[in-house]
């Protein structure tokens, strides 16, 4: 198979991918490979050392919630006595958004990819501003998870058990859902106003047939209203999923990982999927919410991008031109972000659309060839997390990663086709 065949086989592969939401269940449970004393995190493999400041806030968080630390101090003598593992949450099929800490306890969607059975999980959405993923660890933060666990994720796990009595199937098409929301000025990674609103229309009916008392249910249903992101956690694992059978291909330079861990920046390629090509993350240029600038700026961090790298996120932006209020910009901005991406990627989505560009597919399979041929690099849009941990989210924009990972990515990609013989 040559390049052009590989490639083409990767895109293929995307395109046929049906994501679909089947279940809840606790990441000790669920999560291959998930362990008592390991913690997932964004972006490439890191140790302690060499976190930032959001990561170390989410873990410190995290052992919080766990029950193995009472506060801040203790938490960190923990997270530095080598008794707490840390690795990728993208090496056990799971994304995470922000600094993307997903605990043993925490519930997690289960996403199906049902046209190659591969599955991968995400955490559930705890809102914007003062939250975990962007580092804080707050009593209210932690108040805020024990909830989603103990509340949330079961009226939500019976309620999708009771969806599939009225919908004759018990599971729920993120495909059609993400389709539906790009149609109504989403993009899939910043805003995702349309696609929680989506969701909640969908599993209404049977949240309100669950065994919750009235109470229960409107707490539920305002959490969910009152946070707009929700539904990144959702497309993100329907990302994850869509891309991970394209991974593996020889020959193939469709890139199937980007992510950050708020030091670094890493991508990963069809050809060499365990293979990790890292460079420094990168400041990001937007808005800051009152009182914060870019002093007060980690950088870029969070597993969110593998939304771009399926196809939607910030290659979509032209279709939500409203973005911009969030991260920065004006609506030809964003077209022109857009149209920058159908440069370096390989096709143009069968499934998702931008009405604004008479319904042309979104940009689909970043080629790393062709990255480096442009000079192009992929855009990305996405929250500003304070450098310091405790403190939380100050504000959104855009971003480009590091230009040496690609460009290291491509030398050891024609190294290694030159022994394989493609």
């Amino acid at each position: 198979m040559n390049i052009d065949e590989a490639n083409k086989k990767a895109v293929e592969i995307i395109m046929q991918a049906q994501p679909t939401l089947t279940g809840f269940g606790n990441a000790l449970d669920v999560i291959p490979g998930m362990r008592k004393n390991l913690f997932l995190h964004a972006g490439p493999p890191i140790t302690w050392e060499k976190m930032s400041g959001p990561l170390r806030g989410a873990i410190i968080g995290g052992l919080i919630y766990e029950g193995l630390a009472k506060n801040a101090n203790e938490a960190e003598t923990l997270a530095k006595s080598g008794k707490i593992d840390f690795e990728p949450c993208h090496h056990h099929n799971t994304v995470g958004p922000m600094a993307g800490v997903v605990t043993p306890s925490m519930p997690v969607f289960i996403i199906e990819n049902k046209t190659f059975r591969n599955k991968a999980y995400c955490t559930i959405n705890e809102g914007l501003g003062k939250v975990l993923r962007f580092g804080a660890y707050s009593d209210d933060v932690i108040k805020r998870l024990k909830w989603i666990e103990t509340v949330l994720a079961p009226v939500l796990t019976e309620a999708l058990k009771i969806y599939g009595t009225l919908a004759g199937g018990g599971e729920l098409n993120l495909k059609n859902l993400i389709a539906q929301a790009l149609m109504m000025g989403d993009e899939g990674h910043n805003r995702n106003k349309a696609g929680t609103s989506l969701f909640i229309r969908e599993l209404a009916p049977a949240i309100t047939k669950t065994s919750f008392d009235k109470n229960t249910l409107a707490e539920v249903f305002a959490f969910i209203h009152s946070n707009d992101h929700f539904f990144l956690n959702l497309t993100m694992p329907a990302a994850k999923c869509t891309i991970q059978p394209a991974e593996g291909i020889t020959g193939s330079c469709i890139i199937t990982t980007m992510s950050r861990n708020g030091t670094e920046f890493g991508i990963r390629i069809s050809h060499m999927p365990d293979k990790w090509f890292t460079g420094p993350a990168q400041k990001v240029e937007g808005l800051y919410f009152p009182g914060f600038s870019d002093k007060d700026a980690n950088p870029d961090i969070g597993d969110s991008v593998i939304t771009e790298t399926a196809g939607i996120g910030g290659v979509a932006m032209a279709g939500a031109p409203a973005i911009v209020q969030f991260v920065g910009g004006t609506p030809r901005d964003a077209v022109k972000v857009t149209m920058d991406m159908y440069e370096i990627t390989d096709a143009e989505n069968s499934t998702y659309k931008i009405p604004t560009l008479n319904f042309r597919g979104t940009p689909t399979g970043f080629n790393l060839a062709k990255i480096i041929e442009t000079g192009i690099l992929p855009a990305i849009n996405t929250g500003i997390a304070h450098k310091e941990p405790g403190i939380g989210q100050v504000g959104a924009g855009l971003v480009k990663p590091p230009r040496n990972c690609f460009e290291d990515a491509f030398e050891a990609y024609v190294e290694s086709l030159e022994k394989v013989g493609v």
